[in-house]
């Protein structure tokens, strides 16, 4: 693989509809977004030179205490980094949209496309009415945990200086089984990334819209427990879902002392593949986990995104399925949560 994509995989990249599911934003902010910063790997000058047209702008917050003072703290955050989210929309030549007829739209314009989303159900604490207040801010999406159990559900790596256990609710707990619930109503994806193998599968047969994970990989070419196995991808395709392959090193390889080989997009494409042959093409993406440890050699940051395409193309994928992996595939699960909150209401 080359450091630049070849003129066909270029003018490919540059006509299809690019959409990176998940990318933290770098906290306190320092209202760099538009101008860049060295610090940042996803900003508006680099999203433009890699042809990156959409961005689901994530509001994480890491897993605290569960109590009144740590809910409080994690929901005020949560809340804030939304505010901020939502201001990218005043820069020029950005729109920040929460449906999909927005973001073809301002596609259509030329327009980079910002998508916001949630990080943690800790930062509902046990106060459902929150997610209402995410969504009112543009959240389409909220990752059910982090990593720690929390409220809602059971992570997959338990924190031990929270005093986990392996297990605090067998996956969701009653309160996680009406966040799943309201989320449908308001049109929210359910994000199962980062949650436990029990909190995904079961979020899978109650979720009335797809879920998704926004950012996890393929365990049986990396056994780490944030990827998922192949019985948890075959559910995500029996309800629609869509895995979306991200850029972590120790998500796309082993982590082995004797082979200090860099990992790279060909690596990220290894699972992209596996998930393609498994589940099928329509139910695979694409997300970085920039500026919240992701990167790897050939895409370090979002001015090197077209090194995907140009892996993809060389391996044989056709400009409809290359489409499909960069985004079309999210707004179809996007657009199927839209109609089922419209059954709901």
């Amino acid at each position: 693989m080359t450091d630049t994509p070849t003129p066909p995989a270029a003018d490919l990249h540059h006509t299809i509809l690019t959409i990176d599911t998940h990318i933290d934003i770098p906290w306190p902010d320092r209202n760099d977004f538009a101008t860049g910063a060295p610090s940042r790997r996803v900003d508006l000058p680099r999203m433009r030179a890699g042809g990156l047209g959409a961005a689901c702008l994530v509001a994480y917050v890491g897993q605290g205490a569960c109590d009144a003072a740590g809910h409080a703290a994690a929901s005020d955050r949560a809340l804030a980094m939304l505010r901020v989210i939502a201001d990218t929309g005043q820069i020029p030549g950005v729109q920040v949209c929460d449906m999909v007829e927005g973001v073809r739209a301002a596609h259509a314009a030329g327009d980079i496309v910002i998508i916001p989303a949630v990080e943690n159900g800790y930062t509902i604490g046990e106060d459902l009415s929150l997610i209402a207040a995410f969504r009112k801010l543009g959240a389409r999406y909220m990752t059910l945990t982090h990593n720690g159990h929390n409220r809602l559900a059971d992570s997959a790596r338990p924190m031990q200086h929270l005093q986990d256990p392996e297990s605090i609710h067998g996956g969701l707990s009653a309160l996680g089984r009406d966040a799943v619930a309201e989320m449908n109503r308001l049109g929210m994806l359910v994000d199962v990334s980062h949650t436990a193998r029990s909190t995904m599968m079961q979020a899978v047969e109650l979720s009335r819209a797809p879920v998704f994970a926004s950012h996890s990989c393929v365990r049986a070419l990396c056994d780490h427990p944030r990827n998922l196995d192949d019985t948890q991808l075959d559910a995500l395709k029996a309800c629609g879902g869509v895995i979306h392959i991200t850029a972590m090193d120790a998500f796309l390889r082993p982590r082995d002392v004797r082979d200090t080989r860099a990992v790279t997009v060909a690596d990220f494409v290894d699972h992209i593949d596996y998930a393609v042959q498994r589940i099928g093409i329509e139910h695979v993406g694409i997300s970085s986990d920039f500026d919240g440890g992701g990167g790897i050699r050939g895409w370090a940051n979002a001015a090197e995104s077209g090194n995907l395409t140009a892996e993809l193309l060389r391996r044989g994928y056709d400009r409809d399925q290359i489409a499909a992996l960069w985004g079309e595939n999210f707004l179809r699960i996007m657009k199927q949560a839209e109609e089922v909150a419209d059954t709901i209401a």
